[in-house]
Parts: structure tokens; sequence; C-alpha cells
């Protein structure tokens, strides 16, 4: 059986200074490494794609965990969503704060919580009741901005290194997937985009497809993107196909940007963007880490 890990660093403008996107494709590498080797081991697709995010969580130069945005108010709201191809079983957050690595926390609220879904000072109090670790929210601020050049025309909501994610295909055929992002910045407070909406920032079926996605949110989850590739994979489509159809449908029906990852039930993994750029990698068994 085979096994697969695709990673990406979030769909955006990714102008100069180009040490930034090297940075973090380096950290898509990392994370592709950390995953295949927990796939290699037996381990299951679940804990390679939670493993996996959190490399990309703690790199700075993304917008997840350290390196989210802060919104209008400078406070740091971070969404995340995890999902088990097997069962269809989910966990995710929305407007959390004070938490390193919000895609642990999503697989404890899959878990341990009784529900699926835990948004603001619900999913704060889940938090400190199964003692989660929490960080002061100093820690999750970087001087992101000075980093990263925003094109005049592009609006707070499509500036770049939006959100980071996981897919992968384990040994024993079962997919998943995982997202997790700081939110867009100067967001309202309270704002949440597709990352920890189901079928919108990821989706996972073992009948199709493990998906991710990245971009502008708003336009993500009007067409339930990530679902509509699993569904594009299940007529037949492989997996770059299908994400090359969601980019286009994505263009044609929002004129949102974005990008997506992809592994199917074959191990066939695909990419897509319309924006800028999109940092990612991928492997396949023991073939070499490819990046972009």
């Amino acid at each position: 059986m085979a096994i697969a890990i695709v990673v990406h660093g979030g769909a955006g403008a990714w102008n100069l200074p180009l040490q930034v996107y090297g940075e973090a494709r380096k950290a898509c590498e990392t994370a592709v490494h950390t995953g295949r080797a927990i796939l290699r081991e037996g381990g299951s697709a679940l804990d390679a794609v939670e493993a996996a995010v959190t490399v990309l969580e703690d790199c700075p130069v993304l917008d997840a965990g350290i390196g989210s945005y802060p919104n209008t108010e400078g406070n740091i709201e971070m969404d995340a969503l995890i999902m088990d191809g097997r069962t269809l079983s989910l966990g995710a957050i929305a407007a959390i704060q004070r938490v390193r690595n919000p895609i642990q926390l999503a697989r404890r609220v899959m878990l341990e919580s009784g529900h699926q879904f835990l948004v603001g000072s619900g999913a704060d109090a889940f938090a400190d009741r199964i003692h989660f670790p929490r960080c002061d929210p100093e820690e999750l601020l970087v001087p992101q901005q000075s980093n990263f050049s925003i094109e005049p025309e592009l609006s707070s909501a499509k500036v770049l290194g939006d959100t980071v994610g996981a897919v992968a295909l384990d040994l024993n055929g079962n997919v998943a997937a995982a997202t997790s992002t700081g939110g867009t910045a100067n967001k309202r407070p309270g704002r949440v985009g597709d990352s920890p909406l189901v079928g919108c920032g990821a989706y996972a079926d073992n009948w199709s497809a493990a998906v991710s996605a990245t971009g502008y949110g708003e336009a993500l989850m009007r067409v339930v993107i990530s679902k509509r590739v699993c569904d594009f994979v299940a007529t037949g489509l492989s997996a770059m196909a299908a994400c090359e159809a969601a980019i286009r449908l994505l263009e044609e029906r929002t004129g949102g940007e974005g990008g997506l990852i992809s592994v199917d039930s074959r191990g066939q993994v695909g990419f897509a963007y319309n924006t800028r750029a999109m940092p990612c990698a991928y492997a396949v068994n023991e073939e070499p880490i490819v990046s972009s």
C-alpha cells in the first residue's frame, strides 16, 4: 500500500524578500519529512497531518500558530480543522487565543469534547478543562508585517501566507486532512473564514480524497471547495485534475483566489493555485521530497 503526504504554507501574494519564501518552503519540506516518518512506521494519516501542521504552526513566517496575524484590536484569533477520512470524524476550533498549536487542540476536540466544533470562549474553556498548554499572546506575535510586502491593490483579505495545511494517505489506506490559520490581517474580531469549516478549509473521505484549502476564505467557503475536490475525484478525476478543476470553478463562480492540496485513495497527489505562489511540498512512498 502506498503512503503519501502533501503540505502547503498558504496561497497568496508572496512578494519579496525571497529568503522569506525560502524559509516557508523549507518549513514545508520539514513538515513532509516529519509526517512521512510517522507513515513509514505504520502510523495513521491522522497522526501524520497533525504532526506536519504542528511544524508549520511553529514556523514564524507562516500565518498559523506563531506568526498569526492580529485582528483590528491587536488580538490573535486562530482557527483549525482536522478530519479523519476513515470515519468522517472531525474536530474544529475557531477564534481560539493563547494556544501555540491550534491543530493539536482541534484533535482533542474530536477525541474528547463530545462535539466536533467549538468556538471562542467555549473553545478556551475546553482547552482549560483538559489542561491544554496555553501561552502568552506575545509568544504568537512576530514582526511579520516587516517581512512581507503587501501590494496596495490587494485587500487585507488577500494578503499572503494565509493558512497552512496537510493531507496524507497511510499504509492502511486511510486519508486525513488538517488546516490551521491565524486568519487574515486586520480582520474584524470574531471573523471566521473557511479554514475550520468542514468541506471548505479541509475534507477527508476514504472513498475519494483528502484536501486542504488556502486563500481568500470568503470565496472558498461559497463553493465548499475542499468537498468539491473530493466530489471531482469520486467522478474519476485524478487528485491533480480535481484541484485544477476546483480552482477554475472558484474563479468562474466567485472571482476568488486560493490554493489546494490533495491526495486520493490511490496515493496520487495534487495541488493547484491561482495566486502568485503557494509554498508546498510532497512525498510519495520512498521517493525524494518535492517542493516548490
